[in-house]
């Protein structure tokens, strides 16, 4: 099994031998809706590498734009302290599902801040506050977030 990197940061062993079988794959909008309740847009996952690479790029634009701090996503090397959520380091995240509506703008991604092996996987949370999004935890590691769907 060969480690893909996205963004510098390796994929968890578990994605990429789910990727490598053709097992990382949707498990139905209801399973997902159990996971992250908070979602009111369904949500699709991002099916490789290179597109967890395009998808990611996205984050760049709203972490270097003063005027997009709505979506709470920054650069952790420029921040004056550590970024916690409900705040997404988008130098130490990387997307592994977005909503099925292009611009609808909800995302789960992985949040290497918490393990470098197996991160936490967290969510976009646009409904709760409608005036701000925040970062909440769907799984505390990838491997619970796997399990949980089934995969």
């Amino acid at each position: 099994m060969e480690r893909s990197t996205v963004r510098g940061l390796a994929l968890p062993g578990l994605l990429t031998a789910l990727m490598e079988r053709g097992l990382w794959r949707h498990p139905g909008d209801e399973v997902l809706a159990e996971a992250v309740p908070w979602f009111q847009d369904p949500l699709v996952l991002v099916s490789s590498a290179e597109q967890m690479e395009a998808a990611s790029r996205s984050m760049d634009m709203f972490a270097d734009d003063p005027y997009c701090a709505f979506f709470r996503e920054a650069r952790g090397s420029r921040a004056d302290t550590p970024l916690e959520l409900p705040w997404l380091d988008v130098e130490q995240a990387v997307l592994i599902a977005v909503t099925r509506d292009p611009g609808a703008d909800g995302a789960l991604a992985l949040d290497y801040r918490t393990d470098p092996s197996d991160p936490r996987v967290v969510g976009s949370d646009f409904w709760t506050d409608p005036l701000l999004c925040r970062w909440r935890v769907v799984a505390p590691t990838f491997s619970a977030f796997v399990t949980s769907m089934g995969l």
